[in-house]
C-alpha cells in the first residue's frame, strides 16, 4: 500500500539536537514542510555522506519552511556519540530520532524486519501532516539531498495553486500544466 496521501502515524521519540535532547512526536510534523530522512545505522559509511549532504543543504530547506530530520533505529545516545565523534556528523543541526522501538521505521514502512534497521527512505510531509514525496533506495545507493528543494518548491506550488501539475524537471519559475481534455495526446 502506498503511503503517498497518508497522514504520519503517532510516535513519540527522543532525538539529539545541538548539544541537547528533544522529545519529537508526529504533532512536530503539523503546521510546516517537513523532510525525514531515514537511514540504517549510525557509525556506517555510506549514512555520514548522506546526512553531511542533507546538512548542506539545510538552511535552503528552512528558508523554504521545512525542518528536517533524521532516523534511525539507533538511539538518541548514540547519536549524540556519533555527533561528538565524527567530523561529517558533528556539523548536523537538524534533530537525529532514535527510534530503538523501531515504531516510526513500521509506521513508514522502510524496516527491514530482518535486520532490525531502516531502509534508506526520504519522506517530504505537507504542514497538514500528509505524506506527498516517497524514495526508498537499496543501501548501498547514497541519496542526493539536492533535489529536495525542488522537491518542496513543486509541492509548495501544487499545493498552492490547485489545479496545475509540475513536470518532469520543473523547477521554480518554469511553465506547468494543467490536465484537461485539450492536453490528451499533446505532451
Amino acid at each position: 500500500m502506498s503511503l503517498i496521501g497518508t497522514e504520519v502515524q503517532p510516535f513519540t521519540a527522543q532525538a539529539y539536537k545541538n548539544g541537547e535532547f528533544i522529545e519529537v512526536t508526529d504533532e512536530n510534523f503539523k503546521g510546516q514542510w517537513n523532510v525525514i530522512c531515514f537511514y540504517p545505522a549510525d557509525f556506517s559509511f555510506v549514512c555520514p555522506t548522506e546526512l553531511e549532504d542533507l546538512q548542506n543543504q539545510y538552511e535552503d530547506l528552512k528558508a523554504l519552511g521545512a525542518e528536517v530530520y533524521s532516523v534511525s533505529t539507533d538511539t538518541h545516545f548514540v547519536h549524540k556519540g556519533w555527533h561528538d565523534s565524527s567530523e561529517k556528523i558533528g556539523k548536523i543541526t537538524y534533530p537525529m530520532i532514535g527510534d530503538p522501538s523501531q515504531t516510526i521505521s513500521r509506521n513508514f514502512q522502510v524496516l527491514d524486519e530482518e535486520s532490525g534497521l531502516a531502509d534508506r527512505g526520504t519522506f517530504i510531509i505537507d504542514p497538514d501532516g500528509v505524506i506527498q514525496t516517497v524514495e526508498i533506495n537499496a543501501g548501498g545507493i547514497g541519496r542526493d539531498a539536492s533535489t529536495l528543494v525542488n522537491k518542496i518548491k513543486a509541492a509548495q506550488y501544487v499545493r498552492n495553486n490547485p489545479g496545475e501539475v509540475c513536470p518532469a524537471k520543473w523547477e521554480e519559475g518554469s511553465e506547468t500544466l494543467t490536465p484537461s481534455l485539450d492536453l490528451v495526446g499533446k505532451i
